[in-house]
């Protein structure tokens, strides 16, 4: 069976984009998404964005996230921008309402092109994450390989840790962040953000994702870390994210406000393939 499918970046991370709302069919099996994802094999992405109709027909689509490793997550910022900008191809609309495993998402694409997309309000009830804590709190004390680190917890419709670090480029993410991603306390696992601040509206950052290891971007990374730079006291309401890959701008304004997030999100081909 063929699909037809695009691949697209978001601030460097690959997305590869399935758009089944004409035919739906059976997304692929977890060995499948595993030859794919893999660039020797496959196409090679960080995330597949699996769209179909929604289930609320005042909604433009549903989409589900798949990773690399074969595993389904709940939610993928810069996936998330890049399906709005499949679905608007062809129409003149700029708004769009998505229906996502964690509920509906706002997505809005800007006069350069850029989307933002509404992200929900963060989560930090220690059960609602999944973390294992006796109470909530901004920052934990967290064990890893024999040292401490003092860490923020929260979700952004999926588990984020967020370490802050003076510099991104001599932390050793490849060694913690598979460490902090099983970690016990975490017990769907956890994506884990390397924060440094470079003042009240710029950060660094690097991501070792759940499922794929370290990528060049991750939006609920960036959002994750700009809602934990903020409630410590450190970070504005808007903040431009660096990340390997290029930059991302999080917007939040406390509370049970949402999250935004903008950036890019670009198409590099259009192909097809036979699983």
């Amino acid at each position: 069976m063929n699909i037809d499918f695009f691949m697209m970046q978001g601030a460097g991370n690959r997305i590869m984009v399935v758009d089944r709302r004409n035919d739906e069919i059976t997304p692929p099996s977890a060995a499948q998404l595993r030859l794919l994802g893999n660039a020797t094999t496959g196409p090679g992405f960080d995330q597949l964005m699996w769209i179909t109709p929604a289930d609320d027909s005042s909604l433009h689509a549903n989409y589900r996230v798949f990773n690399a490793d074969g595993s389904e997550v709940e939610q993928c910022g810069n996936g998330v921008r890049c399906v709005a900008r499949v679905i608007a191809r062809g129409t003149s609309e700029r708004e769009f309402q998505l229906e996502g495993p964690v509920g509906v998402v706002e997505a809005r694409l800007l006069a350069d092109n850029s989307v933002s997309v509404s992200m929900g309000p963060p989560e930090f009830e220690p059960a609602k994450i999944p973390f294992i804590a006796d109470l909530k709190s901004d920052l934990y004390s967290l064990e890893v390989s024999g040292a401490e680190f003092d860490v923020s917890v929260l979700s952004m419709g999926n588990p984020h840790c967020v370490l802050q670090v003076a510099d991104t480029d001599t932390t050793d993410v490849g060694e913690l962040g598979p460490a902090v991603e099983t970690h016990e306390r975490f017990p769907a696992r956890t994506n884990v953000g390397f924060m440094a601040i470079r003042g009240r509206d710029a950060i660094d950052l690097r991501v070792h994702e759940r499922g794929v290891g370290e990528t060049r971007a991750c939006g609920t990374g960036a959002c994750a870390a700009v809602v934990a730079g903020q409630r410590l006291g450190h970070l504005s309401h808007t903040v431009t994210v660096s990340l390997p890959g290029g930059q991302l701008v999080v917007s939040w304004r406390g509370g049970a406000e949402p999250v935004w997030l903008t950036g890019n999100a670009e198409f590099t081909s259009e192909e097809s393939i036979d699983l």
